[in-house]
């Protein structure tokens, strides 16, 4: 079957395809996670940087 007689080497491609569509998923559903306090963390930059010209 296609020239590769030995099923281990099939294990490691499949566990490979496997592996790349679970990170796939986990970057679909952790896309935007950790934005909804984007602008607080600015905010927060912001005064720090001001202090330190100061």
């Amino acid at each position: 079957m296609l020239g590769i007689p030995d099923a281990s080497i099939w294990l490691a491609y499949i566990l490979c395809i496997l592996s790349a569509g679970a990170c796939i998923v986990y970057g679909l559903i952790n896309w935007n996670k950790g934005s909804e306090n984007e602008q607080i963390h600015i905010q927060e930059e912001v005064k720090w940087e001001d202090a330190d010209k100061a």
